[in-house]
């Protein structure tokens, strides 16, 4: 299954850290599995419920999100400005985990995509910083998760956490109807 998830997210090949790799691994598979998809499923899921998102799926914008906050990166570490540090693994686990939540605050009722029970409950950024901490994955990790969207727009966060704030937020408001 991680040989799947690789195909599906190959920015995972890019994070160093063996252990971080094999957390963020885990946390996909996890929330796969008690959202009840496959991981074939995430090039189903949508990114977002809204009407006019087109057929974006969760992978799609998940590999996007990535793809930009690590171009971003190496753009800060390569400025010579030493406050602009960026932990690359940290910020390619925090692109590729922010809407790990979404498994489980959506569901499929035969006809169309709508919000599970637990989405109802909690948006994905609160249960997916749920789940990372259940984890035992970086607290770090945890942050950008849960800041990542408007839950975290009055939280302090770190370099990498408004970075992948910012990217998703790249990602999702020039398609959105005004």
């Amino acid at each position: 299954m991680r040989k799947q998830l690789v195909e599906i997210f190959p920015q995972l090949s890019e994070i160093a850290d063996a252990s971080l790799r094999g957390l963020v691994e885990r946390c996909w598979l996890t929330a796969l599995e008690r959202g009840g998809w496959t991981i074939e499923d995430l090039e189903r899921i949508p990114f977002s419920l809204m009407s006019d998102m087109g057929e974006i799926s969760l992978a799609a914008h998940t590999r996007n999100v990535t793809d930009c906050s690590v171009a971003v990166g190496k753009v800060m570490n390569n400025s010579g400005i030493a406050a602009f540090k960026v932990d690359m693994d940290l910020l390619t686990a925090g692109g590729l985990l922010h809407d790990v939540g979404k498994a489980l605050e959506y569901s499929f009722n035969g006809e169309k995509w709508v919000v599970s029970s637990q989405g109802r409950m909690l948006r994905h950024p609160i249960s997916g910083a749920a789940l990372a901490f259940e984890l035992k994955l970086p607290e770090a990790l945890q942050h950008i998760i849960a800041v990542h969207s408007h839950e975290g727009d009055k939280s302090r966060s770190t370099t990498e956490a408004w970075i992948v704030h910012h990217c998703d937020f790249i990602n999702f408001d020039p398609i959105k109807k005004k």
